[in-house]
């Protein structure tokens, strides 16, 4: 079981940036790929980005793709997730997630293990 904190969360105005840092503390974080869900109020958790244990395959929620950034550095036992562009409908408690697998996966079912959450407010 790895243990995951996130922070950078916050309030910003529209258009305006945060970058989202998860620690991980635990076994093999580097052979484990990594997650970022959110959730709304009212509405059920998303996928919003996903990285590959080594790095060098991500993916990303159409809503995200072009303004949000996923990373990691395995050397620090932490995954990040940089959004641009921030919209109002960006608003939502954000989560990262370990698999215990290597390769990436889209549904929450699939990750083991989660962080307790950082809300990021966007105003318009």
């Amino acid at each position: 079981q790895v243990q995951l904190v996130e922070s950078g969360g916050g309030f910003v105005q529209a258009g305006g940036s945060l970058r989202l840092s998860c620690a991980a503390s635990g076994p093999i974080f580097s052979r484990r790929a990594m997650g970022w869900f959110r959730q709304a109020p009212g509405k059920e958790r998303e996928f919003v980005s996903t990285i590959s244990a080594s790095g060098g395959i991500t993916k990303y929620a159409d809503s995200v793709k072009g303004r949000f950034i996923i990373s990691r550095d395995n050397a620090k036992n932490t995954a990040y997730l940089q959004m641009n562009g921030l919209k109002p409908e960006d608003t939502a408690v954000y989560y990262c997630a370990a698999r215990v697998y290597a390769f990436t996966s889209l549904s929450p079912e699939d990750y083991n293990d989660w962080g307790q959450g950082t809300q990021v407010t966007v105003s318009s």
